[in-house]
């Protein structure tokens, strides 16, 4: 979890859904400019910094951090604000079987985030990395260090 600047963990969420290919202009459209309502319900349900990546193909990723997603989507589930929204936005999906998109979107489990690996590191020696941190570490290792930290990598980039 990532720390949120009031000071609480946010939880990041992660989703995934298919839009229907033939409708990829229509929804980009629709989701050009949000119903003000809609946008207000979302943030007042408590998500934030919240977005919807479209592949070519419909596969739809989005992310968005909250503190609780089961306050969250209840909120929006109770919200008659977000009903007409929903409603229209579910024929532009495949399988979801009548499920609302915002509860049916299966989510996605975060298996590496950048920030938290950094916040968990021990703090480096003084006087040990150079500009980017990387190099450092590369430099002070053997030839042989360097080869069978690298091996693996270049191993499973065949399977």
């Amino acid at each position: 979890m990532t720390s949120h600047p009031e000071g609480t963990a946010a939880e990041r969420v992660c989703f995934q859904l298919q839009v229907d290919p033939a409708r990829l202009d229509e929804y980009r459209d629709r989701h050009a400019a949000v119903w003000p309502e809609m946008l207000r319900a979302i943030s007042d349900s408590g998500r934030r910094n919240y977005s919807l990546y479209l592949r070519a193909d419909g596969l739809l990723i989005g992310v968005y951090e909250t503190d609780d997603d089961a306050a969250s989507q209840r909120a929006l589930e109770l919200d008659p604000r977000t009903a007409a929204w929903e409603a229209e936005m579910a024929e532009f999906f495949v399988s979801l079987d009548g499920s609302r998109p915002d509860q049916g979107a299966p989510r996605l489990t975060e298996v590496f985030n950048l920030e938290d690996q950094l916040a968990a590191l021990p703090p480096e020696p003084a006087g040990h990395a150079d500009d980017t941190g990387h190099a450092a570490s590369v430099a002070s290792q053997s030839p042989t260090d360097h080869a069978a930290s690298v091996a693996p990598i270049a191993e499973s980039s065949h399977s």
